[in-house]
């Protein structure tokens, strides 16, 4: 009898052995002195540091001054400790959203002093957005996490861990991190999608206000709206006058012109490649800020 329950207690232990060698090994520990800026990988629960970011300098956003300046003292009072809110800018496309809190987050991280940590996530992994909050508590900096175009199609419910990420469930958000991101749609899922719950349920209003309370989670709401004549000549100015292209005023004013039309819309980002295609023209090298 001993030796059976021996023999049992060794094919045990070899198989206990076994599962360990096929479990996915333990996520790495979190530098967060290696960057500023991370990206978080949800497959393997790891933050991968970004040592040179695409942004550009705050000075060179241009025609969205009203809302710049309320995400900066947003940023500015998170940074420092004080109350702050989550922040949704929504809106058209191209006019610097997600630019704008890339910025951001260089201008007051610069300005404080403060440890200001900038944490990218995917809108494919934000049901792992609970995940990520609950590593970042423990840790001593302060945290921006930021999703970039971000939005809900038919039969999508990973909008439920977002509300539960944004509200904290019982423990309530880490104090350490605050939530940004930027969406087309100010309710975060399609008109369509909204219309079809109010109009197939026994109770319309209860039906959808699940779906478009998602969007109250965010205490800031930053509208972006087309961009003007004179907001995008200003753009194109802004950005030439930076880089230091040499053109004349006028022709650069109908030259530029000439490049919306032909892309059927004027923006922050269609100023941009107007400039990058002068710029080769000119023969001339552009450089972000990092």
């Amino acid at each position: 009898m001993s030796d059976a329950i021996d023999a049992l207690n060794a094919k045990l232990d070899r198989l206990i052995a076994a599962m360990e060698r096929l479990a996915p090994p333990a996520p790495p520990t979190p530098d967060f002195a290696a960057a500023d800026c991370f990206v978080w990988d949800a497959a393997i629960g790891a933050l991968a540091p970004v040592p040179v970011v695409n942004r550009v300098e705050i000075a060179l956003i241009r025609g969205v001054d009203r809302v710049r300046d309320i995400l900066l003292d947003n940023t500015r009072r998170f940074a420092e400790g004080l109350p702050a809110n989550n922040v949704l800018l929504w809106g058209a496309r191209g006019m610097g959203k997600s630019s704008l809190i890339k910025a951001s987050h260089a201008t007051i991280g610069a300005e404080t002093g403060t440890p200001l940590k900038l944490i990218e996530i995917h809108r494919e992994d934000i049901d792992a957005l609970p995940r990520l909050m609950h590593l970042l508590k423990p840790a001593a900096s302060r945290f921006i996490v930021f999703c970039d175009d971000l939005s809900f199609d038919q039969d999508d419910t990973s909008y439920k861990s977002l509300k539960a990420a944004l509200d904290g469930g019982v423990e309530g958000r880490p104090d350490n991190v605050i939530f940004y991101a930027t969406s087309n749609r100010r309710h975060l899922l399609p008109r369509d999608m909204i219309e079809n719950e109010r109009s197939t349920a026994i109770n319309p209003s209860e039906a959808v206000e699940e779906k478009v309370s998602l969007s109250d989670r965010f205490g800031l709401w930053l509208g972006f709206h087309k961009c003007s004549q004179d907001d995008y000549l200003e753009m194109v100015r802004g950005y030439a006058a930076h880089f230091g292209l040499e053109i004349d005023p006028e022709e650069l004013r109908r030259d530029c012109l000439e490049w919306a039309t032909t892309r059927g819309s004027r923006s922050g980002r269609v100023a941009w490649q107007y400039v990058n295609d002068l710029a080769g023209r000119l023969g001339a090298q552009l450089s972000r800020a990092e």
